[in-house]
Formats: structure tokens, sequence, C-alpha cells
């Protein structure tokens, strides 16, 4: 039976006179996602006019210099601040060592962005995984990732980011020691300028794959639990974060995004820094994968997502959805 327009409940509280009208849902909105707080990463390669789309993360390509330019100034006038570098050697070795190579995509990449995007933000990502032929993020002694070597690698290849031009050099191997390596060796070097924003928080995760086929990084042998975090861990998390920033990390990360959102929420609340949170890959491919079934309204659930991440206390979000946001936003 259908009420009356005469039965009318004694309440005092009505809290659906705030969800009434889109305009006023916005207007006492406690979590605001704007473009303004994506980075958007990109793959960049050897070549010209190179556009190659990864089959795993649909819209997402590997990209030559030429093109990476494009694809930011693109992202750029859309909205989006912030790019962040990942490189594709034309060779591997078992050191990586492209990737202090001045004139390897990444580098090269820094300096054309910086000629003609002035005021794009310029970030790259510092790991040895996409330049050693064995696929992992340091060098190898049998079995085992050497950490003390490995990381005067990385703070080398920091420091010729720095070099080319980079804003914000962020170091993604998890080796012990790299942030305070890398921060010495940038101020050495005259760049005590350039920001360090550290993976702090990296776990051994399986949401990853789509990104190791993105930059040809996939082990050869073995995985990385010797040094990403085990995702049952939340205390050592903010062990791992706290030292970081005791070494001199400026942003600190928490990644992967959404099965994390709980230390993403504990690192934001303990430690008061500016925190980044990466989406990744496996994040991105699984919504693109379910919207092309039509099993999900990818624009809703895409924005429902990234809201999240943001209202879990991610400052900034990495995201490959950062052009589609950025353009319904």
């Amino acid at each position: 039976m259908v009420a009356t327009t005469t039965a009318r409940l004694s309440l005092t509280r009505r809290p659906r006179r705030l969800r009434r009208t889109e305009a006023i849902r916005s207007l006492v909105r406690e979590t605001r996602l704007t473009p303004d707080c994506f980075i958007y990463p990109l793959f960049v390669c050897a070549g010209e006019g190179v556009r190659r789309e990864i089959p795993s993360m649909p819209g997402i390509c590997q990209l030559s210099v030429d093109e990476a330019v494009e694809e930011a100034a693109a992202a750029k006038a859309e909205g989006v601040p912030a790019v962040l570098l990942f490189g594709l050697p034309d060779e591997k070795d078992p050191t990586g060592s492209a990737a202090a190579d001045p004139d390897a995509p990444v580098q090269t990449a820094v300096r054309a962005l910086k000629r003609n995007l002035r005021d794009l933000l310029v970030m790259t990502d510092v790991c040895l995984c996409e330049y050693t032929s064995h696929g992992h993020c340091g060098i190898v002694d049998g079995d085992e990732i050497v950490n003390d070597e490995t990381v005067m690698l990385l703070a080398q290849a920091a420091l010729s980011h720095a070099v080319a031009g980079a804003d914000v050099v962020a170091p993604s191997d998890m080796m012990d020691g790299r942030v305070a390596a890398i921060r010495r060796t940038l101020d050495e070097g005259g760049f005590d300028r350039t920001v360090i924003m550290s993976y702090a928080a990296k776990y051994c995760s399986g949401f990853y794959g789509p990104f190791r086929e993105a930059a040809d990084s996939t082990p050869q042998f073995g995985d990385r639990r010797s040094h990403q975090l085990d995702p049952a861990n939340v205390e050592e998390a903010l062990r791992q974060v706290e030292l970081d920033i005791e070494q001199g990390a400026d942003i600190v990360m928490v990644k992967p995004a959404l099965p994390y959102l709980d230390v993403l929420t504990k690192v934001k609340e303990r430690f008061g820094r500016p925190t980044a949170a990466y989406q990744v890959s496996g994040e991105f491919a699984m919504l693109k994968a379910a919207a092309q079934r039509g099993w999900l309204d990818e624009p809703r659930v895409m924005l429902e997502t990234l809201t999240g991440i943001r209202r879990a206390g991610a400052d900034m979000i990495i995201t490959y959805y950062a052009r589609e946001a950025a353009r319904l936003l």
C-alpha cells in the first residue's frame, strides 16, 4: 500500500536533504577529485614515430620520445600536471648499465619534455629491472640480488635523470639505503632541489603483470619477494616509510593502491607527508577488461576507484586513467 501524503515521521534530522540534488551533493562533498592530483605514466622507447599499444593495457602505448612529448602535451592540455617516465632501452646487460646512459630513452625524453613543455612536472622511475638482461631490480650474484652495489648504480641513474632536467626522481627498487644514497649523490652533484618520491611501501603484488609486459621487465628466474613487502604486513610498511623519510624522501608512495587502502590511510595519518598512491597496471587492466565485456560502467567505476584512493589519503595518484579521468572531470 502506498503511504498517503499526510503520513509524516517526526524526524529532527533528515540526512537525505543533503543528497537531493547534484548541486547540493557537490557542495557538501568531502573528497575532491581533480586532474591536478594525477600523474600520468609513460613508457619511452628509442626510435621515432613509435606508438605500440600494449595488449594487456588497452589505450596505453610504448612511445618514442617525439610521441611521448605529444602525449604529455595532450595530457597537460587536459589538466594533468605531471608525467612519470619508464625507459625501454635497445640493449640490456647484467648490470643495467643503460639506466645511467645520458642518451637513453628516459634521459632523452626528459630533455625533450623540458624543452617543449616547460610547465610540465617531469618525474622519472629509478630502477634497474627495465635495463637488466635478467629482469631483476639490481645486480645478481647467483640467486641473490646484491644490495649495496645495486644502490650505487641506482644513485648514478638518478643523477643522470637530474642532469637531464628531471624535477622528481622516484626510486622503485626497494633496496635498503637507496634513498640516502640518491639524496647524497644528488646533493653532491649540485641537484639539492631535485625531489625524491620514494616507492616506500611497495608490495610484492600480483597486480604488476601488465606492467612487466609494457616495460619488458619480467624476471628471468625467481621473483621479488626478497625486497618487496609482504602483502600481509602493515607495521613493516610503516617502518619502511619512516626509514625513507629519515633518509631524505620528500614524497612517499604506497603501491599498489586499491588492495592497500588501509596502508595508505595509516601512512598519511602517521607521517602527514605528501603521499602518492600508484593505481598499477593490473588495477587498470582489470577495469578495462570488465568494461570491454560490458560488466562494468567504466567511467563510473574509474572515477569511483580514483575517489576511493584519494579519500584514503593520497595527495597524488599515479594512474593510466589520468587523461580519461581528467576529461570527465
